[in-house]
């Protein structure tokens, strides 16, 4: 059984940071792209960071760029989301998710594996 279980979520002050891991299990990743997206409350789901399977290749959404990074550990099935600089509007639970492709791509109906969730919540 295929699994991706976020941990590290929790209550931070806004300027904090706060760091997500994904780790996998059930078959390996080390060729899919993985992502990150997030959910507000009463709000569509959005997209947040990807890497592809090397980790050579990043895309992130704007409104995170320059505080969030995204990084991998093939060896340990394992991704990363470092958040610095949090803003309240940071503030939803963050989903971790795989491709079944090696290649980037910020469309979430693209990413077949789904974890479920860690909420992130950034007081002002």
């Amino acid at each position: 059984q295929v699994q991706l279980v976020e941990s590290g979520g929790g209550l931070v002050q806004a300027g904090g940071s706060l760091g997500l891991s994904c780790a996998a299990s059930g078959r390996t990743f080390s060729k899919n792209a993985m992502g990150w997206f997030r959910q507000a409350l009463g709000k569509e789901r959005e997209f947040v960071a990807v890497i592809n399977w090397g980790g050579g290749s990043t895309s992130y959404a704007d409104s995170v760029k320059g505080r969030f990074t995204i990084s991998r550990d093939n060896a340990k099935n394992t991704v990363y989301l470092q958040m610095n600089s949090l803003k309240p509007e940071d503030t939803a639970v963050y989903y971790c998710a795989a491709r079944t492709s090696s290649y980037i791509d910020a469309d979430l109906r693209r990413f077949y594996y789904w974890g479920q969730g860690t909420q992130v919540t950034v007081s002002s």
